[in-house]
């Protein structure tokens, strides 16, 4: 079949004698948006002359309805045959299909679109309601509008923003004149979700549907507000009376839970984009790949590892049933201990290895915005909330930090106090200076569960980080025994760029793989010696306990 592309395509049902009759009927009414006794009307017409056509959409239209169709008759088992033909090949639509005969009916303007939609209406008997979702839920709501509107509309149009601060109403829509908003192509923006492809979302867009008899139109703008966020703004106009009060309650009561279905963040690592003025606005939710980390390539002591474990991994496996027994399900954790032992690494091991959850991670620079994160934490729970660096705005109060810092810590901990006590809600909090963070967390007992030390590598760990950063480098027994004893009291970061150094070494003298005693020397020398003691703490060293 030859068409061109903006050629009408008419959606032909045929008969098979074995399909299911209420298969037929569902399908021609929820794909087709038709009443029950129209669905049954077309069924009836389907098994008396062998076929009949439900409607004549746009080409692009009518194979989005094809693919859906076939899906579903495919799922369910059944022969039914549905073919796309060009508009006039099959029988015109039916009397009572106005909307189907006139899809081709080209406007310039949204009110001509809306007037003809509404056809008879004056614009008093026509009442429009709006729901406003954050900006960071944008994904999830071009999801739900797809799912609910845009599988069988009777017309979909972009709209041309003339001003940018403006929403888009419908009752703007409805101007004409000068104000008259223009009808244009659709535009989209590619949304990141952390999957192979983006989500297309709509900048906004205006679709002209029917609930049987009843006509809707549902109206997709940017709310926005100078300086602030832009939410995403879902207006629904419908024909005064119950009927449209019923459809209403009805379209978004299944918006938000089409939503709340989607969730196209779920499971993932997050943090919300800011602005680069003084005001730190979000705009939007940036998805981390993080590299996988595997227990083996978490070093820490075995005391940390079970602590870690006891109330980290086994906790959340236990929540069911904690929660079964009356108990809270929320928890806080603080992980300390000097730079680079570890506390960023281990985190990225939560993320990864804490099934279903959602990770959400809080710089100190992104307080201010911990109400939007804690919007999203409740609504992707089970999910782990990260701060980093929480010394940085929690501060002793005996030390009379800056208002701003003191309103921060009393908002961290209120948000973790006002949790339920079901919430599936992991805060994890780190910090390189836990002496100052003791008197604030202290005064607030019962915030932060456990805190669970992530020290200087012991020999033991410090074999296990040689031998792991190695990584293809041969090492012999005797060069990894030299490394354990030559690093006492640096951190696990140290011992990575001695690694790296060690490699660097190797492959300038030609070999590429095999580490000498020179070459672990020279790296140590650099890192240790040459350096100066500024260089040794900057790379995590420790000359002091070291006697280097």
């Amino acid at each position: 079949m030859r068409h061109t592309p903006d050629e009408a395509l008419q959606l032909v049902i045929h008969n098979d004698d074995r399909t299911p009759w209420a298969f037929v009927v569902e399908l021609i009414r929820s794909l087709f948006s038709r009443s029950e006794a129209e669905a049954e009307a077309l069924t009836a017409t389907v098994s008396q002359q062998g076929k009949a056509v439900c409607g004549s959409y746009p080409s692009a239209v009518a194979k989005a309805m094809l693919d859906t169709a076939q899906e579903r008759i495919k799922a369910a088992g059944h022969p039914l045959r549905i073919t796309a033909l060009p508009g006039g090949t099959e029988h015109a639509p039916t009397p009572d299909q106005p909307e189907q005969a006139s899809s081709n009916k080209k406007f310039k303007y949204a009110y001509e679109a809306i007037g003809w939609h509404f056809a008879g209406l004056a614009h008093d008997e026509i009442f429009a309601t709006s729901r406003q979702f954050p900006g960071h839920m944008r994904a999830d709501v071009q999801a739900a509008l797809d799912k609910l509107f845009s599988i069988s509309p009777i017309r979909f149009f972009g709209l041309y923003e003339q001003h940018r601060y403006e929403t888009l109403t419908y009752a703007a829509l409805t101007k004409d004149g000068q104000y008259a908003v223009t009808i244009s192509a659709a535009q989209y923006q590619d949304v990141d979700i952390g999957e192979s492809e983006p989500i297309k979302c709509l900048n906004n867009g205006l679709w002209l549907n029917r609930d049987g008899a009843l006509p809707y139109a549902v109206v997709l703008s940017f709310h926005r507000e100078y300086g602030r966020d832009a939410g995403t703004c879902v207006e629904i106009a419908v024909p005064a009376g119950e009927g449209g009060v019923a459809l209403v309650d009805r379209c978004f009561s299944e918006l938000e839970a089409a939503i709340n279905d989607a969730r196209s963040y779920r499971g993932k690592v997050l943090s919300l984009e800011t602005e680069d003025d003084y005001s730190g606005r979000s705009k939007g939710v940036m998805v981390h790949r993080l590299p996988q980390v595997q227990r083996e390539a978490v070093i820490l002591p075995q005391r940390t590892l079970q602590l870690l474990d006891r109330n980290v991994i086994r906790f959340i496996e236990s929540r069911e049933a904690l929660r079964r027994l009356g108990q809270s399900t929320r928890k806080g954790i603080l992980l300390y201990g000097p730079p680079g032992t570890g506390k960023t690494h281990t985190i990225r091991y939560l993320a990864a290895n804490l099934p279903g959850h959602t990770t959400l991670i809080i710089t100190a620079g992104q307080m201010g915005l911990l109400s939007h994160y804690m919007t999203l934490a409740r609504l992707l729970q089970p999910a782990m909330v990260v701060i980093e660096d929480v010394d940085l705005i929690a501060r002793d109060r005996e030390n009379m930090g800056s208002p701003c810092e003191e309103s921060l810590l009393n908002t961290l901990l209120n948000e973790m106090d006002g949790l339920k006590d079901n919430a599936d809600i992991l805060f994890i909090l780190t910090t390189n200076r836990p002496e100052q963070l003791e008197g604030a967390l202290t005064g607030r007992p019962g915030r932060i569960d456990q805190a669970i030390e992530v020290p200087l590598p012991d020999d033991d760990s410090r074999e296990k980080l040689v031998r792991l950063y190695g990584g293809g480098l041969k090492l012999s027994d005797k060069i990894v025994g030299e490394a354990v004893a030559r690093t006492k009291g640096v951190s696990a970061a140290f011992i990575k760029e001695l690694m790296r150094r060690a490699a660097q070494t190797t492959i300038m003298r030609g070999d590429g793989e095999a580490v000498t005693p020179g070459d672990l020397a020279e790296a140590l020398d650099d890192m240790l010696f040459t350096g100066g003691r500024l260089n040794v703490r900057l790379l995590g060293g420790a000359p002091d306990e070291s006697g280097y």
